[in-house]
């Protein structure tokens, strides 16, 4: 997964996002059952959110032991076609972080390819993807979200079990404090505080998104991705 790095003073967007699924092949068949996503901006966390809850066309199975959502809870919920305008509107032309992208991208690529479109989310956002960041920044040690809680002292007590919408929230301070903190949570910056700021910010580039190469997981991915669950 390629990031893109650049100092800018002008405002970026960031979305954190975070999905659950019923598995964790989409080839078999698992479909996205929650969306979540963070804003933000100019590297402050926001309060604009995006949270959808998915009729899968299919039962949970035993993945409801990770995040706890029910067939019968899902049975009343839209399917992803009703959404995905709302979705795509919401994060298009944004950088997307994401912790283990290819896993997150796969599903919801999946999902637009299931609806007859021929996007894909990497077409219209620059991925970040903060696993393979962790793994730069600290190699061999523990990069799933509770470790990297627990490294950034960063509160996961709410994380009982895992959820698209509070992950992504949790991941967004942890993106933030993986690459030079934040001055204020939901408060504008001070022109003078953002000035100092500089040094730290992360933008996007302008590049061109159809020469962007997305490596999905390969079997040695997909068995350290149900290690995370396993030490999550």
């Amino acid at each position: 997964m390629k990031q893109f790095y650049a100092k800018s003073t002008h405002m970026e967007r960031l979305i954190v996002l975070d999905t659950e699924t019923t598995g964790i092949e989409p080839s078999e068949g698992h479909r996205v059952i929650e969306v979540g996503a963070v804003q933000i901006l100019d590297r402050e966390i926001t309060e604009l959110e995006f949270h959808r809850y998915l009729q899968p066309n299919r039962n949970v199975g035993e993945s409801v032991n990770i995040h706890g959502i029910s067939d019968k809870f899902l049975r009343d919920k839209p399917q992803f076609s009703e959404i995905s305008e709302d979705f795509i509107a919401f994060i298009e032309g944004a950088t997307l972080v994401i912790h283990n992208a290819p896993f997150d991208l796969g599903f919801l690529n999946n999902e637009l390819k299931l609806i007859g479109s021929k996007k894909k989310i990497e077409d219209i956002c620059t991925i970040i993807d903060t696993l393979e960041l962790s793994k730069e920044q600290r190699p061999g040690t523990m990069h799933n979200l509770d470790a990297l809680c627990r490294r950034f002292e960063i509160d996961a007590s709410a994380r009982t079990i895992h959820g698209a919408l509070l992950d992504a929230q949790i991941l967004a301070q942890v993106y933030l404090a993986m690459t030079g903190g934040q001055s204020n949570l939901f408060q504008e910056i001070n022109p003078a505080d953002a000035e100092m700021n500089f040094a730290t910010s992360i933008n996007k580039k302008n590049v061109d998104t159809n020469k962007i190469k997305v490596v999905y997981a390969n079997d040695d991915e997909i068995k350290a991705h149900k290690n995370y669950f396993q030490n999550s």
